[in-house]
């Protein structure tokens, strides 16, 4: 299954438009994890499995998208994306929260759980 990749445009229609405002608004009606990526970063290519898989048992209880940080440099740097890959968590109330690094499924199951309010 092939993740949906986010441009700017993208992101603001379906996660977030930080030109419309500061305060986080989600623009979205299903929790998301959103992975920030290069295609150089070893790490990134551990996670992207991962996430497809993920995407796959979950189906539409989340959407989870990828921005290639390398070709959406704005995006990155509204988010201050310094390493990579960076994963934000969104949930469909409250704030997204950040976590770095290549994680393991079972970090990302719980992540899940826990931050998106979102089980199996």
């Amino acid at each position: 299954m092939k993740l949906e990749h986010l441009t700017n445009e993208t992101f603001k229609t379906k996660i977030f438009n930080y030109e419309a405002s500061k305060d986080w608004k989600f623009e979205g009606d299903t929790p998301a994890i959103i992975d920030f990526y290069a295609d150089w970063c070893a790490p990134c290519k551990v996670v992207a499995p991962i996430l497809e898989e993920l995407q796959e048992e979950y189906g539409d209880k989340i959407n989870i998208y990828k921005v290639n940080t390398e070709e959406q440099r704005e995006l990155a740097s509204v988010f201050g994306i310094q390493s990579i890959p960076s994963l934000l968590f969104v949930p469909k109330e409250g704030q997204p929260q950040m976590a770095m690094g290549s994680l393991p499924k079972e970090t990302f199951k719980q992540a899940i759980t826990e931050v998106l309010s979102v089980s199996e």
